[in-house]
């Protein structure tokens, strides 16, 4: 029979982080998405340039966010 290796409760930690860090890069741009959606409306732009632009600066937060907790973790495992 072949014994499968369960993993540590420090992997399962960093799978988690790394899930909870999915969810969170997901909710920022849809709040950069929604905030440009309602500045459109608000200023009656045909171009939906505000939506546009907010989508992109929240995904850059949000890449940037993942990054940082990227290196942080990547950092704590050498250590």
């Amino acid at each position: 029979m072949i014994h499968k290796k369960r993993p540590s409760n420090k992997q399962l930690k960093n799978i988690a982080k790394f899930s909870g860090l999915g969810l969170q890069m997901i909710l920022v741009i849809g709040v950069g998405v929604f905030l440009g959606i309602e500045l459109d409306e608000v200023f009656s732009n045909s171009y939906q340039i505000f939506t546009l632009i907010c989508s992109l600066v929240f995904l850059g937060i949000a890449v940037y966010y993942v990054v940082k907790q990227a290196t942080h973790l990547s950092n704590s495992k050498e250590e």
